[in-house]
């Protein structure tokens, strides 16, 4: 009887006008437009199939398969992603069940609005695009109901980027039915990856799903597990940054008088300061686990700093001991007066001070380059050891840090 008063309605609700878009974050089921002589005389069977089917005292299972199309847009710096998905939902409901030797039909298609479906949210979800407008539902003779569902989301992500670019994350997609408790509906999810292509910065290493348990409201989590494939990172930003090092440390081998030395050195850290500016921009920050690579870059242009001005300051005491030595009395008539015979060289005259200061600053300067090579190398180690086995927990997030805070749980 409620499966021909339902196919008698789905006739007539052909010619009437489209059914209601689904739009924002969740998929709803909302209350169904029948034609006005239907308002006065509705048949309890019909309104019955709009509650949820009637499980006993054990709770209604819903099978739920995820299938994963595609994940695109992964944005670092908004902390989030956006994916494509369809899901399948497959349900018991003995009230749409009708003896097949009567009425020998395999399986009716009927309007999604026309029987009880449950309506799920996202948690995490900026927005949700539902593909399908008017989704139709597929009967069987014994009752099991299929709904195909397909959904275009951008939802939030706890990017876990303290190895960038060598990173990898879990982003969660958590969707429940606030409509229901969890004493009227249970999930039992499933995932699928269809996701084919991997020619893109992020790839998808791993899928699945769970149940939450303890929940007040009923859900179901699908975990995507992104990785960083780091090509564009490594050419963009640690390529030009240990180039600008070398090209530094070459720098140290011009003689300290040339003047060409100090050139080079300040058009290097101008250089490196346009490139790390441009890098702050680049990489993403948050309240805890930042990225080593914003501190290993912030070491890199304290070392080209130090030694740019180690080139600046002793070049500057060769220029003053240069001027000093030519604004000085000259030794020459100091000579003539003891004549030609017992002429000997001042050991304290100008020419002598003046190679000493030049000898003392280029030793300085040859054993400030050996500490500076040395320095820089063990630091290069020193980062990889860090990048290797350096771990960083996340604070909790301010709801779970407070006693009240978090999921409501049982």
């Amino acid at each position: 009887m409620a499966l021909q008063l339902l196919l008698h309605v789905a006739f007539l609700r052909l010619s009437a006008t489209a059914g209601p878009s689904v739009q924002g974050r969740d998929f709803r089921t909302p209350a169904v437009a029948w034609p006005s002589y239907f308002d006065l005389n509705w048949p309890q069977e019909v309104q019955e199939t709009i509650q949820i089917p009637n499980n006993g005292s054990a709770p209604l299972l819903v099978d739920v398969r995820v299938f994963v199309s595609n994940v695109f847009n992964v944005d670092i710096l908004r902390y989030t992603l956006s994916s494509m998905l369809l899901l399948r939902l497959s349900w018991l409901d003995t009230r749409l069940a009708w003896n097949a030797s009567v009425r020998p039909r395999r399986a009716v298609t009927l309007p999604w609005d026309s029987l009880w479906t449950p309506g799920l949210t996202i948690q995490e979800a900026l927005w949700v695009d539902w593909q399908g407008q008017s989704p139709r539902a597929r009967v069987d003779p014994d009752g099991h109901v299929d709904l195909y569902l397909t959904l275009t989301t951008e939802t939030n992500c706890d990017f876990e980027l303290l190895h960038f670019p060598r990173d990898q994350s879990d982003c969660n997609l958590s969707f429940y039915a606030l409509g229901n408790t969890a004493l009227e509906l249970e999930f039992r999810a499933h995932a699928v990856n269809e996701i084919v292509s991997v020619k893109r910065e992020y790839v998808v290493r791993d899928l699945k799903t769970q149940v939450p348990p303890q929940q007040l409201v009923p859900c179901f989590q699908v975990t995507l597990r992104l990785q960083n494939t780091a090509l564009k990172a490594i050419i963009a930003l640690l390529v030009p940054g240990e180039a600008l090092l070398l090209a530094d440390m070459c720098g140290g081998l011009l003689p300290l008088q040339a003047t060409e030395r100090i050139a080079y050195k300040v058009t290097l850290l101008l250089g490196y300061l346009v490139f790390h500016s441009s890098l702050v921009q680049a990489l993403p920050s948050s309240s805890s686990c930042n990225p080593l690579l914003i501190y290993y870059f912030t070491v890199l242009l304290l070392l080209l700093f130090a030694s740019t001005m180690e080139t600046v300051l002793l070049a500057a005491l060769l220029a003053r001991g240069d001027l000093r030595a030519k604004s000085g009395p000259s030794p020459t008539p100091r000579v003539e007066q003891h004549g030609h015979g017992d002429s000997e060289p001042n050991p304290e005259g100008a020419p002598r001070v003046k190679g000493s200061r030049r000898s003392r600053a280029e030793a300085a300067d040859h054993v400030f380059f050996l500490v500076y090579v040395v320095g820089v190398v063990c630091s290069q180690f020193f980062f990889i050891g860090l990048w290797m086995w350096a771990t960083c927990k996340s604070d909790p997030a301010p709801g779970k840090a407070v006693p009240h805070g978090g999921q409501p749980r049982l």
